[in-house]
């Protein structure tokens, strides 16, 4: 089974940094060894969409995919480490953000398939 996690960040508001942001995000411009590290943690599938300066996550993980162990991973990778540096610049926490987490975890508030039979 497949969990799925929905995260949100800003970017800092900036064009020329949106768009070196998004440059960074296109592929082959990213490090293979930070796909690879995202694969290593059990993640299935991960795609960021933008509006304006707010970002949108989703990821497809392993039921028993752990944020904890991935940040312990990432903090050992070098290379994970470099890239999350080269981002800190364009990235800053969306109002709700827990203090100190740049990505912070939205609560899902509808599902169409729990909806089942009503409105047929």
């Amino acid at each position: 089974m497949t969990r799925r996690i929905c995260l949100a960040l800003d970017l800092v508001d900036d064009a020329a940094l949106i768009a070196e942001y998004e440059r960074w995000h296109q592929v082959g411009h990213t490090p293979p060894e930070v796909i690879q590290s995202i694969r290593d943690a059990g993640i299935d599938n991960m795609e960021i969409y933008r509006a304006g300066d707010r970002l949108f996550m989703i990821i497809d993980a392993a039921e028993d995919f752990s944020a904890e162990r991935k940040a312990a991973m990432d903090e050992a990778n070098p290379a994970v480490v470099a890239w999350e540096e080269r981002m800190q610049r364009f990235q800053q926490p969306i109002p709700a953000a827990t203090p100190g987490k740049k990505w912070h975890e939205m609560d899902r508030i509808f599902r169409l398939t729990e909806h089942q039979g009503l409105g047929d």
